[in-house]
């Protein structure tokens, strides 16, 4: 199963954008499942529904800080290269969806309570939630082969 695949399937049982991405790659970051989910759990809707930085965004943005990111906060020449590597990965997915904030995405429901949206058909069909987990996964694994997982 390829980690588009992996991240619509998540998507569709249940897991936010963030969660649907950041877990499907569990095998290239080597994280358990379980502490994936838990830990991109706070990304969805935009961050906590406040729909900011789509979660499928935040969930690329996460595991390429697994794969790429620096921890000598005192190499600026790291974090200058992360950030670059973000900022590209980012616009990769604007590129496709116009933006990368949640509310501007969505066009249209844009609620903001904490009450997560039932999952229905009506749902995925009116949302491009599933199209955006599929696109930052797909993004992600291009980057990937070329730049290969550490």
């Amino acid at each position: 199963m390829t980690h588009k695949e992996k991240a619509r399937e998540n998507f569709l049982n249940g897991c936010n954008c963030s969660q649907a991405v950041f877990a499907a790659f569990c095998d290239v970051t080597g994280m358990q499942t379980e502490q994936a989910l838990r830990l991109a759990s706070s990304f969805g809707g935009g961050l906590g529904r406040l729909r900011e930085v789509c979660g499928a965004v935040s969930g690329m943005a996460m595991v390429a800080g697994e794969l790429w990111g620096y921890s000598s906060v005192q190499d600026k020449q790291a974090k200058k290269e992360h950030y670059a590597l973000i900022q590209s990965l980012a616009s990769d997915f604007r590129q496709r969806h116009g933006s990368i904030v949640c509310r501007e995405i969505l066009s249209g429901d844009v609620s903001s309570s904490g009450e997560p949206t039932e999952r229905t058909p009506e749902f995925y069909n009116s949302r491009p939630c599933l199209r955006c987990v599929e696109d930052a996964a797909e993004i992600l694994d291009d980057m990937i082969a070329r730049k290969g997982a550490l």
